[in-house]
């Protein structure tokens, strides 16, 4: 078991912990310096997730309006189409 664990966390618990650590303490530094808040990080992934949603499904609202405003020309050609084909065969 303890070998399983080794082996996902890529070394022993104890220094992938002080790895982590360490990383975690350049990380803050360097987002200090640039004056990059947590919570700002959190906003931000919110706002990216709500305005993926917003696209992906406000752009399916636009693609069921411009089938809607095309069914409206192509249906009756093709009723039209079908009829005089109909009617001559």
């Amino acid at each position: 078991m303890a070998d399983r664990v080794s082996t996902f966390l890529g070394g022993s618990p104890l220094s992938v912990l002080i790895r982590l650590l360490v990383i975690s303490l350049l990380v803050g530094i360097l987002l200090s310096w640039f004056d990059v808040r947590p919570y700002e990080i959190v906003d931000w992934g919110r706002d990216f997730v709500q305005w993926a949603w917003y696209s992906v499904f406000g752009s399916l609202n636009r693609v069921i309006d411009y089938v809607l405003l095309g069914a409206a020309v192509v249906v009756p050609v093709f009723i039209v189409s079908r009829l005089l084909k109909t009617g001559r065969g």
